[in-house]
């Protein structure tokens, strides 16, 4: 496809003649293109700014409802916000989840914290960044293995999301385009091994596959399926570590979240279609009274949420599907 034909597909979801900007916002417009490294063509800059203006006049709305205590998390611009809804959809896994018959976690009985966060224990990564492709789902099993690697050599080093990028398309992924985590654990499980990130950089694109065994540096046996409940998902990340999940993530809301307990009233249960790694859990105020959440680690930079990182409501009867779609491998 020719980069004209892509840009005419691109932008059949958008109006032909974007509106007059706001030239009031034209400084702030500059500002955030820095900061975001965006630079555009004259023909897709007014479509992009569009975009952009869009988001700034939402974004100053949610504002006003905060100030009214209509909302409890914030939002605010960031790399998505000159965005199209089907751009967003392409970065994440729009496929339905479908579960083998995988062996699924035996329940154990686990004295339950009242908080955890598996960062402090040393278990989790830097906070990495996707960038244009739909690469959620190799981050989640690459951070789960990162995990249990650690655990079990007391050394945390980053593991190739390249290598399950451009070699586990023949176990269902897609590339760029989605994957189950699923499928990418029996990838691990069957290849014999993955890379590092040292010796197989992430390029945030599809290759030819050069994964090289020699360079292997982990091997997963195995990987178990977590039970669909909380009570389930709360006891595999006390007793094992950081677990790969599945949550809804096809909301505005989501692509700006900044901060907070996130809060979106159209989060279904039953569809998962991003993939994050599940770290810890706390709850924000009092003790006896405090909203309780889920701390999970999101590919999308440090810029994005409480430096890369969501709460998400714990306790309510699976908020989002947080616990509809979790694993975690056996080393």
């Amino acid at each position: 496809m020719t980069p004209a034909v892509f840009l005419v597909i691109l932008w059949l979801g958008v109006t032909l003649a974007a509106p007059t900007p706001d030239y009031n916002l034209d400084a702030e417009w500059e500002k955030w293109k820095r900061s975001n490294e965006k630079t555009y063509s004259p023909e897709e800059e007014e479509q992009r700014r569009a975009l952009w203006e869009e988001n700034v006049k939402m974004i100053k709305q949610h504002t006003v409802e905060n100030g009214l205590w209509m909302n409890n998390f914030t939002i605010e611009m960031n790399q998505f916000c000159d965005m199209t809804d089907e751009e967003m959809r392409m970065m994440i896994d729009s496929s339905a989840p479908t579960l083998r018959k995988e062996k699924r976690v035996q329940k154990r009985n686990v004295e339950i914290p009242k908080t955890l966060d598996w960062r402090k224990d040393g278990y989790v990564t830097p906070v990495r960044r996707q960038g244009a492709c739909g690469a959620c789902w190799g981050f989640a099993v690459a951070g789960s293995i990162e995990g249990q690697l650690f655990k079990k050599t007391g050394k945390l080093s980053p593991l190739s999301v390249q290598n399950l990028v451009d070699c586990s398309r023949s176990f269902g992924t897609m590339g760029c385009n989605g994957g189950r985590i699923y499928n990418a654990f029996q990838y691990v499980k069957n290849n014999g091994g993955l890379e590092a990130e040292a010796t197989y950089p992430y390029e945030a694109k599809v290759r030819n596959c050069r994964y090289r065994p020699e360079k292997s540096v982990v091997k997963v046996t195995r990987f178990l399926v977590v039970p669909r409940n909380e009570e389930a998902l709360i006891n595999a990340l006390v007793n094992i570590g950081p677990i790969a999940v599945g949550i809804d993530a096809q909301h505005e809301s989501f692509k700006k979240y900044a901060g907070g307990i996130y809060h979106e009233p159209n989060c279904k249960r039953d569809s998962p279609n991003h993939s994050m790694l599940l770290v810890g859990f706390g709850y924000e105020g009092q003790e006896s009274e405090g909203r309780k959440y889920w701390l999970v680690k999101n590919s999308y930079g440090e810029q994005w949420g409480e430096k890369g990182y969501m709460k998400i409501p714990r306790g309510q009867n699976n908020y989002c599907g947080i616990a509809s779609y979790a694993m975690y491998p056996v080393l």
